[in-house]
């Protein structure tokens, strides 16, 4: 029996010295662990490391102090390979269904007898008996094929998105492109249509990220999750605000149905993010149809002179066919818009008081642009050549709602059809 000494800071156990008395400690149980595994019973393995079977059994089940703080077993032993998963899905074979199985092979029932019999199809009971078959005696053995089900369960198995070849670089690229996991997954599927080993879900990226690659993409990920919040931000009273624009305002509800449905392009959203103290403040348009999104450059301030001049030089040059109509909501930015639609030759439509769900194309393309505009900081800063080049991003996103088409192939294949 081997003994521990503490000597100049030397901690000793079985001839190899550890650093700290932890390590020692841990290498003791884990040969504990061992002895058992190899067939000791419990106060022969505790014996054989030098410490008390009261300590061994403490180890294995963990204790409860005289606080009242419990404490976790120290030594993994009840889970080896002898043990089944807690709870295995309903649409693998259980216990039962396994000992029916055997019971009427030795019958001489055939494979596709005993798939009627226990309500399985016939090739999962061919592919059970030609798995879990015991070569040694030929014979299949009810609960040594349970057991081999469940080590096969719990065995590590590594992420997908690590064992096909390109397919962690494509996420890290798409990542990297501000794609959302979602887009992701439905562009490689578009992209690799006949290679089944290149498509994966949402999920198994996120899963990727979260679990397999323990923080290392984690950065990349909070770049492409939209909103930045945990919960949902609750809707007010829609009765506050009152109409105060001198010329006539068309409610949303006269709007053509045609605009509902997304079923003739043209017709557009528009809306402003603001930035600090709301001192500055970027325009945004997003075509129903395609998702095609322009940002208006406001550098010297969001009045309504500013704001209908941003959006008559921006819009003027779209081919008629793309301006239908603009729904706004009823902020003082807008109050001159009869010039625009004068202008334009483009109807403009107002939502309700306090319903941004009327405009919602637009107010998600908003939330995806505070990834580009954070809030809380001057947008007055950003160049009109940036605010391109951020809705040419955006607009070169594949789009699940699209198909996975980009707003970009959408919008090019209607001006080229006009």
């Amino acid at each position: 029996m081997e003994t521990d000494t503490k000597s100049a800071a030397r901690w000793v156990f079985e001839d190899v010295e550890y650093a700290t008395r932890g390590e020692m400690c841990e290498a003791r149980r884990r040969r504990y662990r061992e002895h058992l595994d190899a067939g000791m019973n419990f106060t022969q393995a505790a014996h054989a490391v030098g410490v008390s079977k009261r300590t061994g059994k403490v180890w294995r089940n963990g204790r409860t102090r005289a606080s009242g703080r419990n404490e976790k077993p120290s030594v993994d032993w009840y889970r080896s390979t002898v043990d089944k998963p807690k709870q295995i899905n309903a649409r693998y074979l259980d216990q039962d269904e396994r000992v029916s199985i055997a019971d009427w092979r030795r019958a001489g029932a055939g494979v596709r007898e005993i798939a009627r019999r226990i309500g399985r199809s016939p090739s999962t009971v061919s592919r059970e008996l030609a798995r879990n078959t015991n070569p040694a005696t030929g014979m299949y053995e009810p609960y040594r094929a349970q057991q081999m089900s469940a080590d096969r369960l719990k065995r590590p198995k590594a992420a997908k998105v690590r064992t096909v070849p390109g397919l962690l670089e494509y996420v890290r690229a798409g990542l990297e492109a501000r794609w959302s996991p979602e887009q992701i997954a439905g562009r490689l599927r578009r992209d690799f249509p006949d290679n089944k080993g290149m498509h994966v879900c949402a999920e198994t990226i996120y899963q990727a990220i979260y679990v397999q690659a323990r923080g290392e993409l984690r950065k990349d990920v909070a770049k492409a999750l939209r909103s930045g919040r945990a919960r949902r931000r609750p809707r007010r009273d829609a009765d506050a605000r009152r109409p105060r624009f001198r010329e006539p305002m068309v409610m949303i509800s006269d709007r053509p149905a045609e605009v509902e449905d997304r079923a003739v392009p043209g017709h557009w959203e528009g809306d402003l993010i603001c930035g600090a103290a709301n001192r500055s403040a970027i325009g945004t348009l997003v075509e129903r149809t395609t998702r095609f999104t322009i940002l208006l450059h406001l550098p010297d301030g969001h009045d309504a002179e500013r704001v209908q001049q941003a959006i008559i030089r921006k819009m003027g040059r779209l081919p008629g066919v793309l301006r239908n109509s603009l729904t706004w909501d009823q902020g003082s930015e807008l109050a001159l818009h009869r010039r625009v639609s004068t202008t334009l030759d483009m109807r403009v439509y107002f939502c309700d008081p306090h319903s941004p769900w009327q405009r919602g194309t637009n107010e998600n393309t908003n939330g995806l642009l505070r990834q580009y505009f954070p809030k809380g900081t001057d947008l007055s800063a950003y160049t009109e050549d940036y605010l391109d080049a951020v809705a040419d991003e955006l607009n070169d996103r594949p789009r699940r709602t699209l198909g996975y088409d980009k707003p970009s192939e959408r919008i090019l294949a209607l001006i080229n059809a006009s």
